[in-house]
């Protein structure tokens, strides 16, 4: 697993730099299975009125969604890891299963596992690299992805490349884990987590290098707002370059930076034991404070 970096020929290429993909199995061949497969459609940022609801967004390369397991609910029976891919959805990258009764999946492919190995899913398993387990039988210390908010219902946390969290306790019908962001939150024992962490480590420090790369992923241009006029946004207008003359805000005024967006009557609320880190200040913020 590594970057690659070409030589200078243009000054795309001279800031660009892309994953060599040394965990993919088959590099120029990559294959997507048909059967897990669906087609993705584009909204280009649209409502069901067409009107834009996200900016920026449109164009980029077509694809394919792959249809991920997040619920491992398949117990107690062996399944092979035919091949680790690229998936063009996520950052991660995902491992194509086969099961003993001939059933394909996908799953998030976890740093280390490769083609040939074994996985397996449900409370009896042994605590290897890729198994599926509940909380209540993940030995304290280990380190899980994918990890369930509520028993059923699928992996939610801890999805993306190179993402791991922390089993730290157990108490009662509770579990205790530490997520990458910092924050340290309760989960019940009965919601499932997979062994590992997750793989594509070098995934963030990809340089894209130029515009039209951006524009493949389906990003287009981000217009800052003080670059805008006076009636598109609150720090628009003004002669010559102006600073915009007060806090960073959205097009409809609410403030950017500082502000909490989660409500502070959420019930699980409570499950959380420590705040994430404030990306802005480097500190902790406790509940309540």
């Amino acid at each position: 697993m590594g970057v690659k970096i070409y030589k200078r020929t243009s000054p795309g290429r001279r800031n660009a730099s892309v994953n060599d993909y040394a965990e993919i199995t088959f590099k120029h061949k990559n294959r997507p299975e048909k059967s897990l497969v669906e087609p993705k459609r584009k909204t280009g940022g649209r409502n069901h009125s067409g009107k834009i609801t996200s900016w920026w967004r449109g164009g980029g390369n077509k694809r394919r969604y792959r249809i991920i397991d997040f619920k491992r609910r398949k117990d107690d029976i062996a399944a092979e890891v035919l091949e680790i891919q690229y998936d063009p959805n996520r950052s991660c990258h995902i491992a194509l299963l086969e099961y003993a009764d001939g059933e394909r999946r996908y799953i998030l492919a976890p740093l280390g596992l490769k083609a040939g190995d074994r996985v397996e899913s449900g409370a009896k398993v042994e605590p290897r690299l890729g198994n599926s387990m509940p909380l209540s039988a993940i030995p304290v210390g280990l380190d899980v992805h994918n990890i369930e908010m509520l028993p059923g219902q699928g992996g939610k946390l801890v999805r993306s490349a190179g993402g791991v969290a922390r089993l730290m306790a157990r108490e009662g019908d509770w579990a205790t884990i530490t997520l990458p962001s910092g924050e340290m939150r309760q989960v019940r024992v009965e919601c499932r987590a997979t062994i590992g962490q997750l793989g594509n480590l070098d995934h963030q420090n990809i340089s894209l290098g130029k515009a039209g790369k951006s524009r493949y992923l389906g990003r287009r241009p981000h217009v800052r707002g003080k670059a805008m006029n006076p009636i598109d946004h609150p720090l628009g207008g003004g002669e010559g370059r102006a600073n915009g003359g007060r806090h960073p805000c959205s097009p409809w005024g609410q403030l950017a930076k500082g502000g909490r967006t989660r409500n502070p009557r959420r019930p699980s609320n409570k499950r959380i034991l420590r705040r994430r880190r404030s990306v802005r200040y480097g500190i902790v913020s406790m509940p309540g404070r």
